[in-house]
């Protein structure tokens, strides 16, 4: 089982830059570009703050893959 992230997805498709998810968030660009590229593991604190910023419910930033 791998689970996929889908926040650059997300993020594409509302058409919001980095920058601005950053801002809306308090997330580092520099982290979420991180975790977009899967060089880091998100916390749950870190996900509840994207998902609100993103204005979906957690659960869609994930993608279960078997």
């Amino acid at each position: 089982m791998k689970i996929i992230l889908l926040i650059k997805q997300i993020r594409k498709e509302r058409k919001i830059s980095l920058k601005q998810l950053s801002e809306k968030s308090g997330v580092s660009k520099t982290h979420i570009n991180d975790i977009e590229k899967g060089y880091k593991e998100p916390s749950l604190e870190i996900m509840i703050k994207l998902s609100k910023a993103l204005n979906v419910p957690i659960q869609s930033l994930y993608k279960v893959q078997w």
